[in-house]
């Protein structure tokens, strides 16, 4: 099973529409489920154990941890950033992802060579670093070191983990000026997923297959 988180909207719901076309099997999750989709909220630990407990011991064979927020938009350095945005970004940009990947470890294991695919941003990149949105490049820099980490620890189960730069995209994050759509982003990083091994655990790639600047 492939299963992929914030799947109700943007580059989530392109991701299972693409993986369901392909007749792949993919489950995606929303706080708020619509549909087929299951309810979880990767900032509350029994939303996270009613999910594991949900699955029982299928095997999930991919984990794409697409959910996220991104709370500081158009705030000012100098009376902006409040400690609840701060807050909010990272219960669900990082602490979010590991709590997601600790409940599912083993569904994981279950799979024979798993791999998760943790959706960063370019915008977490340290050696990028234009200025603003300290909470979301900060949060999104954090899941970077999580998921770099993360491949050093599941490496010797035969689990990968990338780290992924969705593109700009066109999405209610992204807005509607982004360079590409979400089906066009959701291509690009299928490709990227099938291509993750243990011979290429904890890479931070663009959505079309470029190495990204750490």
């Amino acid at each position: 099973m492939i299963l992929i988180t914030g799947a109700n909207r943007g580059i989530g719901a392109a991701l299972l529409a693409g993986y369901r076309a392909a007749g792949s099997p993919a489950q995606g999750t929303a706080r708020h489920p619509a549909g087929d989709l299951l309810p979880l909220d990767v900032t509350a630990p029994a939303s996270l154990a009613a999910l594991a407990r949900h699955l029982g011991g299928a095997p999930v064979s991919l984990l794409v941890c697409n959910a996220g927020t991104y709370p500081d938009r158009g705030e000012r350095l100098d009376d902006g950033y409040a400690p609840a945005l701060w807050a909010e970004g990272f219960a669900t940009n990082v602490t979010g992802v590991f709590l997601t990947v600790q409940a599912l470890l083993p569904n994981l294991r279950a799979a024979a060579g798993a791999r998760i695919a943790i959706i960063s941003s370019q915008m977490g990149s340290t050696s990028r670093a234009p200025g603003g949105s300290y909470i979301y490049r900060a949060s999104k820099a954090a899941a970077l070191n999580l998921g770099r980490n993360l491949a050093t620890d599941l490496a010797r189960e035969g689990i990968s983990v990338g780290i992924y730069h969705p593109g700009w995209v066109r999405t209610d994050m992204g807005g509607a000026g982004a360079e590409i759509s979400p089906d066009e982003a959701a291509r690009g990083l299928i490709a990227r997923f099938a291509a993750l091994s243990p011979a290429t655990t904890g890479c931070f790639e663009t959505w079309d297959g470029r190495p990204h600047p750490f």
